[in-house]
């Protein structure tokens, strides 16, 4: 990942509220939310309008995971002094936003969009398809530039997204001949999306092939006792296979003593090493990460109205800084009439 430290760029980043955070979000987002708060400006949003997209049959679901993801977040480290935290439902400024982007793009498009393709392919939409779904990269766009933001951290599946983003901006900045909006660049991590403990899939909460942040230490054992490995390596004489193998995945991901871990590798190829031995060395790592999280977390918890006070001020700084832009953007448009 290539950044520039450098304060003056502005991030904006976020989740889906429709369940707890998991391995798979520290690995591609948290980790580096941590990093960068010291780095750059840092809004995090809570999506919960945009879950509705596709969570309007339950919405209780969303409005009971904000609070959840909320405490995952200040107990990875992301620290409320350093990183603006916001709920997105509490902008209305974001859905004006949207409405108005809504024009400078078509449905075509949007259906062209290669990330909401496979979203849709995912979800057995075919053309039973929600208009809010189907409109969700206007709605990202829409939350982009009312913060400005100059970086975006994504997955590479995400990149069409953005690139969708700055086809607004320009076209919105082309069509009042002001230099409004600004475009944005994608910071893909490192690290990509980690697997699910099965290892068919990315590790994701609808398939339950997840560890979550707040997993017990009984669970975390669970888990990896049901990781995924090489299934060719039925005795421990056999020599191992490394590509495909989820144990071995995980360690690369949170394991510190590369040098120890290298030396595992050569020996699971060469034969002589067990599965269970492998999966020993990622309990241990799993036990070390998650369990300080899940303390800080349990502890957080304990006052929920804490929780919801920060929520409460980062919330209201974003809707300043999005107002803002709302207003730049309705001037532009001539719909600033007294």
């Amino acid at each position: 990942m290539h950044t520039t430290d450098n304060k003056q760029h502005l991030i904006l980043t976020g989740d889906r509220p429709t369940g707890p955070l998991h391995l798979g979000h520290y690995v591609g987002s948290l980790c580096n939310r941590v990093k960068f708060q010291h780095q750059y400006q840092q809004f995090i949003m809570l999506a919960d309008a945009q879950a509705l997209t596709d969570n309007m049959d339950d919405p209780g679901k969303v409005h009971r995971n904000v609070l959840e993801v909320a405490l995952d977040y200040l107990a990875v480290g992301i620290d409320p002094t350093l990183s603006t935290i916001f709920i997105q439902s509490q902008i209305p400024e974001l859905t004006e936003l949207t409405f108005y982007y809504l024009n400078l793009v078509t449905v075509a498009r949007l259906e062209r969009n290669p990330t909401i393709k496979e979203e849709i392919r995912l979800r057995n939409f075919e053309r039973d398809i929600p208009a809010g779904f189907l409109t969700y990269p206007v709605s990202q766009a829409a939350d982009i530039s009312a913060f400005k933001a100059t970086l975006v951290p994504v997955g590479e599946d995400q990149i069409p997204m953005i690139e969708q983003t700055n086809e607004i901006v320009r076209r919105f900045n082309r069509l009042v001949n002001q230099e409004i909006l600004v475009e944005c660049q994608a910071l893909v991590p490192e690290i990509g999306r980690l697997p699910g403990i099965d290892g068919k899939a990315k590790m994701s909460k609808s398939l339950g092939n997840v560890i979550n942040l707040g997993a017990t230490a009984a669970e975390i054992r669970a888990a990896v006792k049901k990781t995924y490995t090489d299934p060719l390596h039925l005795r421990i004489e056999d020599p191992g296979h490394l590509e495909g193998n989820v144990a071995f995945t995980y360690l690369d991901a949170f394991d510190n003593d590369k040098t120890s871990l290298a030396e595992m590798k050569a020996h699971y190829v060469r034969g002589g090493l067990g599965d269970g031995t492998v999966k020993k060395r990622l309990e241990e790592c799993l036990q070390e990460l998650i369990g300080p999280i899940r303390e800080r977390r349990a502890a957080l918890a304990e006052d929920r109205g804490y929780v919801l006070q920060i929520l409460k001020q980062g919330t209201e700084k974003a809707r300043e800084v999005a107002a803002k832009t709302t207003d730049e953007v309705k001037a532009a448009l001539g719909l600033k009439h007294f």
